[in-house]
């Protein structure tokens, strides 16, 4: 479970450094001058993500940490506190609206831990949560930090 942890902490360092990549150069003769130029507007998704999301998501990812470790030590009460913040916490301006059904379902997710009575409930829950910021990295375009370490 450490590892999964990890694995999120390190995904959310890739997005932050993903955001400051510099697209690869083309060579080009030059620009058609008869063409009308095309829109050069960002995508909601480029334009959303500044430092305050990228923050955001690592704050996101440090509660995910302290739940899994509180779990893997055995600790249901402990996991409570991170999960109550990831199901309630105040949301940051900026979410893409297709990326909304992850963070709806991360704080489902989070909710259903904090409601768990035991610890396998929890900890499938906290599984779910990992499933849902995954798909959401994915969606973002943010590759798996696991297949990029080959």
């Amino acid at each position: 479970m450490k590892i999964n942890a990890l694995t999120i902490a390190a995904i959310a360092f890739g997005l932050a450094a993903c955001g400051e990549q510099a697209p690869p150069a083309t060579q080009e003769a030059e620009p058609p001058a008869a063409e009308p130029e095309a829109s050069v507007e960002p995508s909601q998704a480029e334009t959303m993500v500044d430092q305050e999301f990228i923050d955001h998501m690592h704050a996101h990812a440090e509660q995910l940490d302290d739940l899994m470790f509180a779990l893997a030590d055995g600790d249901l009460e402990g996991a409570m506190t991170p999960a109550y913040w990831l199901s309630r916490h105040k949301t940051v301006t900026g979410v893409p609206q297709e990326w909304q059904q992850y963070v709806d379902g991360m704080r489902e997710s989070a909710l259903a831990v904090e409601s768990a009575t035991d610890l396998d409930t929890a900890r499938a829950a906290a599984e779910q949560i990992t499933a849902h910021c995954q798909d959401c990295h994915a969606a973002a375009g943010v590759a798996d930090i696991e297949e990029n370490a080959d």
